[in-house]
């Protein structure tokens, strides 16, 4: 049987987020779910550059303002606020998969439903103040 050389595997990105996640847990286990991780996710955004730092940083605030009932934490290396331990939405950089535009994500715990379909992630370029404003709405939704 020939090869191509392709491997259809997992990428060195999603290997490299994966190994975050045991990180992740691991930690958790050692100093409990209730530790602060805020910290470390300000971390993270810190290490991100240009834009993907710019809209982490925003974003941060305004879920913090909207939300501050969720708890910031990383999940597979991304910042992500979380209720009762449980993802509620999270920031994908565009640089985590060499993607051409950032993320803001939702578990199926927001409370977006709108019919018999929505949407749970939203492609980001940059953050405009009308941005921001749609984004603290869907945020305040989704914890109702």
């Amino acid at each position: 049987m020939a090869t191509t050389g392709k491997h259809e595997g997992f990428t060195d990105e999603e290997r490299g987020a994966m190994k975050e996640r045991a990180k992740e847990l691991k930690s958790t286990s050692r100093r409990g779910a209730k530790a602060d991780t805020e910290p470390e996710v300000l971390a993270k955004i810190a290490e991100m550059s240009g834009t993907d730092r710019a809209i982490a940083e925003r974003l941060h605030a305004v879920i913090k303002a909207n939300a501050p009932m969720l708890t910031p934490k990383l999940w597979y290396g991304m910042p992500a606020y979380a209720r009762d331990g449980k993802v509620l939405c999270f920031f994908q950089s565009a640089a985590k998969f060499k993607t051409r535009y950032a993320t803001l994500g939702f578990s199926d715990e927001a409370n977006l439903d709108d019919g018999t379909m929505w949407a749970t992630s939203f492609a980001l370029k940059e953050l405009t103040p009308a941005d921001e404003t749609r984004i603290a709405a869907l945020v305040r939704q989704a914890v109702s």
